[in-house]
């Protein structure tokens, strides 16, 4: 059995690699156990240290690791940049503020004095997606070993040479053995890895029948989960909106990484009265993105990560004209080798059109007008999902409102993009999961929050 590493690009083989037996993948997880023991007591300090080095190695090692991701996965080579650069960020952070995040807290009552502690858990499984290879692992893995757990990964079938990549990093950075370990394993083997006595938490991020299965494994070993999960983002487009402020925000945040992101915009909600005007610069702006090389500079959009999953995106796109809507720009397959798909804008999108019920997870745009701010609110909640939006107004007080008041989801931004950043908790709700990553938050996820009371 083998694991294999395909470019997207032109769908020849790079690499096989080989897979883990089960006697092997048993052997690893006694390693991190056995790591955990020492590793659980190693003063912040110099966990610090290790973990500012990998932050080095990321920033020294940049460019092949661009060059990595855009082979595996197609990823445009300055956004891998920018994944690095990321990681390496969040590195930094954790290992500036672990410490304090996890500071023992005192609360002194009137019959005795109690401290509240956060210690590490132990063995803690990641099960991670191909569309940010770097930075979905990292953001788990830099608050997850400096809280003092150690961590197993099972990357994305199709990007194993980033999952050995982030493991000789910890390596060279000078992790101790077992601290950290890429399991090079397919989704079939996962369930007996939760179910060994030696893990004892769970983190996947990746689609929502990925996570229900882990979440039931998980759930029925009294063992802990942490979901991020799909998203069908909604950017709702007021009729105050300033459109050329706007609209490049809404195509930058729907064909980032070539529109394959959770936290992409997905569904533009846009009142009637500026939709027209909306839709012009949408389709035009959308028509001056480069599709291409993900190696070369000029590249904006590569090819999706597989061409399985760019042929399941057309025949969404196909099906939603089908059921009425109509198709401003692209919607056709590009001759040629490779899992391309051009940037797509569909309009008229309504409920129980593919496009309007379904995530599109590639560089496809669906439209839906709305009469007004009430319909708007309602057509972005009805939806299973609950990950991000974003909202665009020139009454800054009035986008407050609807983020806080109005709109179910665990990441809203108001004339800005959604985005994840180190400094912050990020994670939704309803089908899009549960628990946060990030921040604070984040990094007690993964931690015993003892109570100790003394008389």
């Amino acid at each position: 059995m083998s694991l294999q590493s395909i470019d997207p690009m032109t769908n020849q083989m790079i690499q096989i690699y080989a897979e883990m037996t089960a006697n092997e993948v048993q052997d690893a997880i006694a390693l991190s156990s056995s790591a955990y023991e020492k590793w659980s007591v190693i003063p912040f300090k110099d966990r610090a240290k290790l973990m500012a080095c990998a932050a080095d190695i990321l920033r020294v090692r940049v460019n092949e690791y661009a060059e990595l991701m855009a082979c595996e996965m197609g990823k445009p080579i300055r956004d891998g940049r920018l994944e690095v650069a990321k990681c390496a960020d969040t590195c930094d952070y954790y290992a500036d503020q672990a410490q304090t995040f996890l500071q023992p807290h005192t609360i002194t009552l009137p019959d005795k004095q109690c401290v509240t502690s956060y210690q590490p858990l132990g063995v803690i499984l990641a099960v991670m997606p191909w569309n940010f290879p770097f930075w979905q692992v990292f953001r788990f893995l830099a608050p997850t070993l400096m809280a003092g757990n150690v961590a197993l990964l099972k990357h994305a079938s199709n990007v194993p040479g980033c999952a050995l990549a982030i493991e000789d990093i910890m390596k060279t950075a000078g992790f101790p053995a077992g601290v950290f370990q890429s399991l090079m394993i397919k989704s079939e083997a996962v369930n007996s890895v939760i179910e060994h006595p030696a893990v004892c938490a769970v983190t996947l991020t990746g689609s929502t029948e990925a996570g229900q299965q882990v979440a039931a494994k998980a759930g029925s070993l009294i063992k802990k989960t942490v979901l991020e999960l799909g998203g069908s983002d909604p950017y709702i487009i007021l009729e105050d909106a300033d459109l050329q402020k706007a609209v490049p925000l809404c195509v930058s945040s729907r064909l980032t990484n070539s529109g394959q992101s959770c936290i992409a915009a997905k569904r533009f909600i846009v009142v009637e009265s500026v939709r027209e005007a909306f839709e012009q610069q949408f389709v035009a702006s959308m028509r001056q993105w480069v599709m291409g090389d993900p190696r070369t500079e000029a590249t904006q959009i590569g090819p999706q990560a597989r061409v399985d999953l760019r042929d399941a995106l057309h025949q969404q796109v196909l099906d939603s004209i089908k059921q009425g809507a109509r198709c401003l720009l692209g919607g056709e397959m590009p001759a040629g080798d490779g899992a391309y798909y051009p940037p797509t804008v569909l309009t008229d999108v309504r409920p129980g059109m593919r496009a309007y019920d379904e995530e599109l997870f590639g560089p496809v745009a669906a439209i839906i007008g709305v009469a007004d701010e009430a319909e708007a609110i309602w057509v972005a909640n009805d939806t299973p999902y609950g990950l991000g939006a974003a909202i665009f107004t020139q009454d800054q007080h009035r986008g407050e409102r609807l983020a806080i008041e109005s709109i179910q989801a665990g990441n809203i931004a108001v004339n800005v993009l959604v985005k994840s950043d180190a400094r912050l908790p990020f994670g939704g709700i309803k089908a899009s999961g549960y628990g946060r990553e990030l921040g604070e938050a984040g990094i007690k996820e993964f931690v015993n929050i003892k109570t100790v009371c003394l008389g």
